[in-house]
């Protein structure tokens, strides 16, 4: 098969695909036909920096997610040539991910997928709509009643979300550090949208004097504290995204920054259930989603793919189609 290997950190020019053997199944897991994959953050991360440490098992194929057939189901209690999604729990860290043509997964991994939806839209979905969907159904119990808050709007977690968010019924409000991306966000369903940046918190409650009742926090500590002083009593902040690129909050007391009566929790989105992935792929379905798609490439194009994964002010997934004999199509 086809497979993109990474043996120590590099550039996204060092990517290459190389020839290396299907791998044999064994109980307990399933061999998958990758149909389509998408490009995450943490798999740039992985190249540039994390590939050296000693609990990255090297050489590895990247990739934590993807979306496929089964192609060998062994003793599981899927069927070959069943429409699946898996992610996460390891994946192309611990041991080989998606960046190939097969890759052979744990069960408890790997789900069922009842969809419409294209390949290539559904190589969008799993782990940046997974984690939209926890953090507002696990988390922040998301009802139409609420008023949504998104930090980090035009990230694709945050655009997963305001469609997610509007789907249930939800008011949403979505932030971006650009004006000029603000109609991108009210095409994707925000009813609302507030630029970050200086004065955010005296601007937001001018227009929201109520504030939000529910905050998907994206940029991270960065904006955390701000983001609690503009919750509504009773209302909640779901810290889930680091964007901000500042990790943690020193000299943090949780008295004196969380205001009274608001509730600060987080989302992890490494233990995904089949019964989340049915409840979510039937949200989208009944929300006639479409994942924002932002390009597309074949596997052979892997290096440019993460070249354009490097660049801020992209706006959606980047996707990697195994349909694809070469060109790339931007969207």
């Amino acid at each position: 098969m086809k497979a993109v290997v990474i043996e120590k950190t590099c550039k996204a020019s060092d990517l290459q695909v190389s020839d290396m053997p299907v791998p044999e199944v064994k109980p307990g897991w399933v061999l998958i036909k990758v149909k389509a994959f998408g490009i995450n953050h943490s798999e740039v991360l992985l190249r540039q920096f994390e590939a050296d440490r000693p609990y990255i098992h090297l050489p590895i194929i990247p990739g934590i997610e993807c979306v496929g057939v089964i192609a060998d189901k062994s003793d599981s209690r899927f069927q070959n040539g069943e429409r699946v999604m898996a992610l996460m729990g390891g994946m192309g860290r611990s041991f080989n991910g998606s960046y190939a043509e097969y890759v052979l997964m744990p069960e408890s991994h790997v789900f069922s997928v009842d969809s419409s939806l294209s390949w290539e839209e559904l190589a969008a979905i799993p782990e940046t709509f997974y984690t939209a969907y926890g953090s507002l159904t696990q988390s922040l119990q998301l009802s139409a009643a609420d008023t949504l808050l998104i930090r980090g709007g035009t990230s694709t977690v945050g655009l997963a979300a305001i469609q997610l968010g509007k789907a249930m019924g939800a008011m949403v409000i979505a932030t971006t550090r650009s004006e000029r991306k603000a109609d991108i966000l009210r095409q994707t369903g925000a009813d609302g949208v507030v630029v970050e940046g200086n004065e955010f918190h005296r601007r937001f409650l001018r227009d929201y004097p109520e504030g939000a009742t529910k905050v998907l926090e994206l940029i991270g500590a960065a904006t955390l504290i701000d983001s609690l002083r503009i919750t509504a009593l009773h209302g909640i902040v779901c810290h889930t995204g680091l964007l901000g690129n500042v990790f943690s909050l020193k000299d943090f007391d949780p008295i004196k920054e969380i205001p009274s009566g608001v509730y600060l929790t987080g989302f992890y989105s490494n233990r995904p259930t089949q019964r989340q992935i049915d409840s979510m792929m039937k949200l989208i379905d009944k929300g006639g989603i479409h994942p924002v798609v932002a390009a597309t490439f074949s596997l052979k194009e892997i290096a440019a793919a993460h070249e354009l994964a490097e660049k801020r002010g992209l706006i959606g997934k980047i996707v990697v189609d195994q349909s694809l004999s070469g060109s790339s199509s931007d969207r």
